[in-house]
């Protein structure tokens, strides 16, 4: 099936969606592992809202905002703004996924685990250069694993959703 542009970023959206849905699952499913005993919908949007308690999303939304606004942004919304950049994110890789998958006349379900590992990559570039991490060989490779789990988890689920849109 030929998608519009419109239609591939719009599915592309959707499956990035999905994707993040699936991420955060895994994420959950971990917590709970390690003993936390949070609900699912206060474990992903409830908690501390502090800026020292909050992950790299945020900072970068409170860099985005502050930079813009050229105020800063009360700490009160620092738990908000992580969700905002979090889901924003898996949906605009999304819609570049959407793109390049609709471009293409191949399979682009076996491409899901590769999008999911350049997604994590690429935040091994573009976060030590913002400052807000290490450099990826400062890392073991234990918390690399945990965090390129979930980040296939978004690349295969985001594929997947795509096909069954399309």
């Amino acid at each position: 099936m030929s998608l519009t542009p419109v239609q591939a970023l719009l599915r592309g959206a959707l499956a990035g969606a999905a994707g993040t849905v699936a991420m955060d699952v895994l994420g959950y499913a971990r917590s709970r592992r390690q003993g936390g005993d949070q609900p699912p919908l206060q474990w992903e949007f409830g908690g501390a809202s502090t800026w020292d308690a909050v992950a790299a999303p945020a900072q970068v939304g409170r860099r985005l905002y502050e930079g813009y606004t050229q105020r800063p942004l009360d700490e009160r919304w620092a738990r908000l703004t992580n969700n905002v950049m979090h889901w924003g994110y898996g949906i605009a890789w999304g819609t570049a996924f959407g793109i390049v998958a609709a471009s293409s006349s191949r399979e682009r379900v076996a491409w899901g685990p590769l999008f999911g590992a350049a997604v994590w990559a690429s935040s091994y570039v573009s976060l030590p250069l913002a400052g807000l991490y290490k450099p990826i060989w400062a890392y073991s490779f234990a918390e690399l694993a945990h965090d390129l789990m979930g980040h296939l988890a978004y690349g295969t689920t985001t594929a997947l959703a795509f096909r069954v849109l399309t």
